[in-house]
């Protein structure tokens, strides 16, 4: 997959943006028609409103709350901080895919999802998810020596960001971006 590392020339906040993920093979993961929301010295910022659907092969759901994303420049995740749902029972506050480098494909954000996510709730407990489909996943799709152990460093460094409040995964920095989504989408 050739991707940029720069978004597509023009794009202003409130602009629909692609984004999708991949598996290793570059067969499609998760994905959904989001809202481009702008850049900060963590990376780039793209929401989806609730309601927003999203699709992979055989499954799909539809967002609840407003959702923000974040995809960092040079680091190997993609980061979702979900707003409290009264009644949805989702109880996940932040949920960080380790990824490739996420990048550009024309105006579709991308990267590969290596499958470890390293999660909080919102009562601040923090685990890592998924370590079982990662080794599957290390076989099946034959992930080299040095993917596996990027992922595994990044999945520690997650935890270890999370764990101690970075500036990245701070709430008023998300809420901060939820505010943008909604003065972007008001007029829908």
């Amino acid at each position: 997959m050739s991707v940029r590392h720069t978004p597509p020339p023009g794009l202003a906040p409130g602009d629909p943006v692609r984004l999708q993920m991949r598996k290793w093979d570059l067969a499609a993961h998760w994905g959904a028609d989001v809202v481009w929301l702008g850049e900060d010295e963590h990376g780039w910022w793209a929401g989806w409103p609730e309601g927003t659907p999203w699709s992979r092969p055989g499954a799909d759901f539809v967002s609840f709350g407003a959702q923000v994303g974040l995809f960092p420049r040079e680091r190997g995740f993609a980061a979702t901080f979900y707003e409290r749902a009264p009644g949805s029972g989702y109880e996940f506050r932040l949920y960080a895919d380790v990824t490739t480098a996420p990048g550009w494909e024309g105006a579709e954000l991308t990267c590969v999802d290596l499958d470890l996510d390293v999660i909080q709730r919102f009562d601040g407990g923090v685990f890592v998810d998924d370590e079982d489909e990662f080794a599957e996943h290390r076989t099946r799709y034959g992930y080299p020596a040095e993917l596996v152990a990027e992922a595994e460093r990044e999945c520690a460094r997650l935890r270890r960001d999370i764990e101690s409040g970075a500036a990245w995964t701070s709430e008023a920095l998300a809420e901060r971006w939820r505010q943008e989504l909604r003065r972007v989408t008001a007029w829908r």
